[in-house]
């Protein structure tokens, strides 16, 4: 044991993770160089397109030191956006040290910050590299210094390297050798296992990866998952390598796989504890818990015949992706379809794009909304992620949103528009802090619902990419909600209604006529477009008429002649205005999803 190491990396988005585990690959000798392919680590295609990590991965990695030992080192890498923290979360736990990496241009950012106190909060021993050395913009003693008063690290411990080109690898590693501890823990005693992630194999059925802390697991052991008591047989245990690789046992301290013939990812709880049914351990390992889901939509296929493939791909998707939840819903104007639970943003973009790509199938998908929690006037307490499952306003005692504690990271320069966006979108209890001449942070309590409508977009605009974003979740608070329902020719539009403080009603109901108006064609007789609340028109927007110019043939002669005619046409207009239907195209479904900033 004393020669192992398990160690992860964790970054700020796009600090250079992905190209610094490749390095550390190729220079232990894992690939050579007709094999190599950049982020080898990431085997999705829109990670490599997207240049981000969804799906941590992990690897063991031989290395001959320069103290002439022979160390495997176990590199657990992480996902490195909010959304999947809970993921880092585990991985971190399963490590006994981190490479806290830091980008020479932009120095520390917010996630830097948030991933240095998930390392924290393990006791994990943290070694500062500064990356990407060679770029012309980067400024590495103004990084030594953040790393000095905003982490609080010792600044003449952080190693300097260039991932891209080669620079400072080695001393990388020597670092991981001489500084992270090794794994203690008795490969005799009762086998206590942390699962840090699990991914699913058509063959085989669901591999589990995990994090020997003691005991020993071997082919043919009958183990106990802790949170739901179900057992399973080991079929087989084995480490990663750049493939999987079988091995008779895996034992306290190593890092490894197991199969054991379980059908779903869902069956599999990431943070569960893994021990032996015939020789359990005292108690679970600390630090787990149920993902829940925080921003919710309906998928709808575009063409109603794809429901059934709709409900395949889902299923399918389901088994590699345990944090994702969905059921049936189904909607007036776009037929049958899904509701779903997602993590974030993030994660609903990466959903929707897999499904598309992985299934070939065309999707639309409703406005996101959150979990809105209503006290009703019987004491009873409802919590509402869909609008058409809004109470009866009369019954309504209270109703309460989620709030988070966002904390955002910017030079000086952006602080005034910042500010004036956080308090656009209703935050509350600010606090400023100057972690370094020209460097602010700010801390904002907001609700989820505005920040998931167009936050972060324009936050990254204002700021110039320069910005950085990271939140958690509060607590609930009480807010003025109301439901907003779009009617078109009278008739309420099921898929467009949304739950909104009141105070934004208008302007988003405005928003929604607004793109109807330019979606809808226009027909022989007025439509009007209309948002309520109740029985309460707050927006209108009316699409005038075709007009047929039924005077024409009238040349001089009396008035009355053209009123006449004009008369007629009105009531004709009139009895079609109330037998006509008016027909929503796709296109006006996803012009009103897009937000305001696109106008």
């Amino acid at each position: 044991m004393k020669n192992i190491r398990n160690f992860s990396i964790i970054a700020h988005i796009d600090h250079g993770k992905s190209t610094l585990a490749d390095r550390l690959i190729q220079l232990t000798g894992m690939v050579d160089e007709r094999n190599f392919k950049d982020q080898i680590l990431d085997n999705m295609d829109i990670e490599r397109e997207r240049g981000i990590t969804i799906k941590s991965q992990a690897i063991a990695l031989p290395y001959h030191a320069r103290d002439g030992e022979e160390y495997v080192l176990n590199l657990i890498d992480t996902p490195g956006h909010v959304d999947f923290s809970y993921e880092v979360s585990r991985s971190l736990a399963s490590c006994e040290g981190v490479l806290l990496l830091i980008d020479a241009a932009q120095g520390v950012q917010a996630q830097t910050i948030a991933n240095l106190y998930l390392a924290m909060e393990n006791n994990l021993e943290i070694i500062p590299v500064i990356n990407k050395i060679d770029l012309a913009t980067a400024d590495v003693e103004r990084v030594v210094e953040q790393i000095d008063s905003e982490l609080g690290l010792d600044p003449f411990s952080c190693l300097k390297c260039s991932a891209k080109e080669g620079i400072g690898i080695e001393e990388i590693l020597e670092a991981i050798v001489k500084r992270i501890p090794p794994p203690k823990g008795d490969p005799e005693g009762p086998l206590a296992a942390l699962i840090f992630d699990a991914q699913y194999d058509s063959f085989r059925g669901t591999v589990i990866h995990c994090r020997v802390f003691d005991g020993t697991v071997k082919n043919g052991d009958i183990i106990r998952l802790m949170s739901n008591q179900a057992t399973y047989k080991v079929e087989e245990v084995g480490r990663f390598l750049l493939a999987r690789e079988k091995r008779d046992k895996i034992s306290a301290g190593e890092v490894g796989y197991i199969f054991a013939s379980v059908k779903t990812v869902s069956d599999v709880h990431i943070g569960d504890t893994i021990t032996l049914d015939g020789r359990p351990c005292d108690k679970p390992l600390p630090g787990f818990k149920e993902f829940k889901p925080v921003v919710f939509s309906s998928i709808y296929p575009i063409a109603p015949e794809d429901y059934e493939d709709l409900a395949v791909a889902l299923e399918k998707y389901k088994l590699n992706d345990a944090a994702f939840v969905y059921q049936k819903d189904s909607s007036i104007a776009l037929g049958q379809g899904f509701r779903c639970g997602f993590l974030g943003l993030l994660h609903l973009e990466i959903v929707q794009e897999r499904v598309e790509r992985e299934y070939d199938l065309s999707i639309i998908l409703s406005v996101p909304s959150v979990r809105y929690r209503f006290t009703l006037k019987d004491g009873s307490v409802e919590f509402v992620d869909n609008p058409a499952h809004y109470p009866d306003p009369s019954i309504i005692e209270k109703g309460e949103e989620p709030y988070i504690r966002a904390t955002l990271l910017m030079p000086e320069r952006y602080l005034g528009a910042v500010m004036k966006l956080c308090m656009e979108k209703r935050g509350v209890n600010s606090k400023l802090n100057y972690l370094s001449p020209g460097r602010v942070e700010l801390t904002y309590e907001m609700p989820l619902a505005d920040v998931i409508y167009d936050f972060y977009d324009r936050f990254k605009s204002i700021t110039q990419g320069y910005g950085s974003f990271d939140y958690e979740l509060l607590d609930y608070r009480e807010s003025n909600l109301v439901l907003v329902d779009i009617l078109v020719n009278g008739e309420k539009v099921d898929a467009l209604s949304q739950v909104v403080n009141r105070d934004q009603a208008r302007p988003r109901a405005l928003h929604a006529c607004e793109r109807l108006k330019e979606e809808i064609p226009r027909q022989m007789f007025k439509i009007a477009i209309q948002g309520a609340i109740g029985g309460e028109i707050i927006a209108r927007t009316t699409i005038s008429p075709f007009r047929k110019d039924v005077t024409a043939k009238c040349y001089g002669g009396d008035i009355t002649r053209k009123r006449k005619l004009l008369e007629k046409q009105k009531k004709g207009k009139k009895r079609m205005k109330t037998i006509g239907s008016v027909s929503i195209p796709q296109s006006a479904f996803l012009a009103v999803l897009k937000t305001n900033t696109d106008d």
